[in-house]
């Protein structure tokens, strides 16, 4: 076997273990979770119950539905739990190959993308979901008793949760694309008004077709890309030197000088 090959089965070898070690971790917080499962889901429902007339529960219309959903849910949270260990055993796989600035730069992006994701699953939580929900049922028919099905909800709320955490990785978006020299500050001001024409359709993609969602959606969206314009112009000022790509070879470097003296 070659050197070539050698060093690609290595590498095969490594990422096969890192992302056994990312799975074990997950299924471990899973289990450990499992025996709490419905109270996690009543959590998970607690926006929608407090904005149900008293006395009004969800539903369940599938015969196996009270159990997986639950199920669902716990799996959802030992990821989100589990995402940290996650996404360091990605970060020790490729960061040996990174320079030394991409190294400086990639750590806090990952971490930074990481917390953002998690602040705009939090905002949607703890201030969208009331919002949006009372003013579903404000604007209901009295005529009808709101009793939603959970499985039904569930993908209604995990794709607001996704909506939410990806409209909140724009500034790491942004400050990507600037520090990569793919698009610069000026031309990102110069974008801003279809930026915010885009925003709000997006918004009523996404979003259920009520004004409220839709601007708790694209307002966030506005304002965080003008923090990735900030950020990245002050990321841009400092360009990486010719110092810092050599870095990562200073043993290749001492074993040329080695082999001609």
């Amino acid at each position: 076997m070659s050197t070539a090959q050698e060093t690609f089965m290595s590498h095969l070898i490594e990422l096969r273990d890192r992302l056994l070690r990312a799975v074990v971790a997950v299924i471990a917080i899973f289990v450990v979770l499992m025996p709490w499962a419905g109270d996690i889901y009543d959590i998970l429902a607690l926006p929608m119950m407090n904005t149900l007339p008293e006395g009004t529960n969800m539903i369940a219309t599938g015969v196996v539905t009270p159990f997986f959903v639950p199920v669902k849910v716990t799996m959802m949270v030992a990821f989100v739990l589990a995402l940290p260990w996650v996404l360091y055993q990605a970060w020790a796989f490729i960061a040996p190959g990174l320079y030394a600035h991409e190294r400086r730069l990639g750590l806090p992006l990952v971490l930074g993308s990481t917390l953002l994701f998690l602040a705009g699953m939090a905002f949607c939580y703890f201030f969208v979901f009331g919002m949006v929900f009372s003013f579903i049922a404000e604007f209901a028919p009295k005529s009808i008793v709101v009793a939603p099905d959970i499985e039904q909800y569930l993908s209604f709320v995990m794709t607001l949760f996704l909506a939410f955490g990806l409209t909140f990785e724009v500034p790491v978006a942004v400050i990507l694309l600037i520090k990569a020299g793919v698009v610069s500050v000026a031309k990102f001001k110069e974008a801003r008004p279809y930026v915010i024409v885009g925003a709000f359709v997006i918004a009523a993609v996404i979003t259920p077709p009520d004004v409220v969602s839709q601007l708790l959606l694209a307002v966030p969206m506005i304002v965080l890309y003008e923090v990735g314009i900030l950020l990245g112009g002050l990321v841009s000022v400092r360009k990486p030197s010719d110092s810092d790509d050599v870095e990562t070879e200073p043993v290749a470097v001492s074993n040329d000088q080695d082999q001609h003296s």
